[in-house]
């Protein structure tokens, strides 16, 4: 795991290991200081950390309650300066980003619960700058159904396969789901270019606590491996998507 130098909390988990592994042959990439704008960050699980490696984040986010442990976590690791928080929420995204102005966005668990989630990509890559790039980060209906099916909710996986959206009904969390290519597919059409597709959660949201617990660097290893490999990436909790700007 790497390990914050000002604060000691690990920055990657098995949960997180795949898309800090793309942000990071990003950030190494350019070499610079990047504006990064976070659209729904909540308490700056991602932007801290940016904000730490020298960039300045913009989150957006519709609490205040996570905007404001996100500035209190900001301050505490002394990057307060670095870090911006703004309330809204994904939908309202075109109006309150300047076109063109940032390096980096992530777009982490939002487009499954936006009310138009075509618009908040198409918002997403008119903020970009060309060149610029976009983390999105997107509930996956195969591991939904899966999960359904094995703790007995047969109705519900039935209901996950057949609804378009990839509901399993209308007491659902969430308004949708994607495969990778549906995903793939709103990026695309929105003028960017996906270069590459992992899974996240392949098997961290599987294995019994004691085993994650007794050799996580293990997990984590298996977890970074599998990411990228079908069918064990299209049937992991969420899929990670890296598309850029031309």
């Amino acid at each position: 795991m790497e390990t914050s130098t000002r604060t000691g909390r690990p920055h990657v988990t098995a949960r997180t290991a795949a898309v800090w592994a793309v942000l990071r042959r990003e950030l190494e990439r350019t070499r610079r200081e990047l504006t990064v704008l976070d659209v729904g960050g909540g308490t700056g699980g991602f932007a801290v950390p940016l904000a730490e490696a020298g960039h300045t984040v913009t989150v957006i986010d519709s609490s205040p309650d996570a905007l404001a442990s996100l500035t209190r976590r900001a301050a505490e690791a002394g990057v307060a300066g670095r870090v911006r928080a703004v309330q809204g929420d994904g939908d309202a995204l075109a109006s309150l980003v300047e076109p063109g102005s940032a390096d980096l966005i992530l777009c982490h668990s939002v487009l499954e619960v936006v009310d138009e989630p075509a618009g908040v990509v198409a918002a997403i890559a008119a903020a970009l700058r060309p060149g610029g790039a976009a983390s999105v980060l997107v509930a996956s209906r195969a591991a939904a159904i899966l999960g359904r099916a094995v703790n007995g909710h047969l109705k519900a996986a039935a209901a996950l396969v057949t609804d378009p959206a990839g509901r399993a009904g209308p007491r659902d969390t969430l308004l949708r789901r994607y495969d990778a290519a549906g995903a793939g597919d709103l990026l695309t059409a929105a003028g960017l270019q996906v270069e590459e597709t992992h899974g996240v959660r392949v098997i961290a949201d599987l294995l019994p606590a004691a085993v994650l617990e007794e050799d996580p660097q293990a997990v984590l290893e298996l977890e970074l491996e599998l990411s990228a490999r079908p069918p064990f990436r299209d049937v992991a909790s969420q899929l990670h998507l890296f598309a850029r700007r031309p």
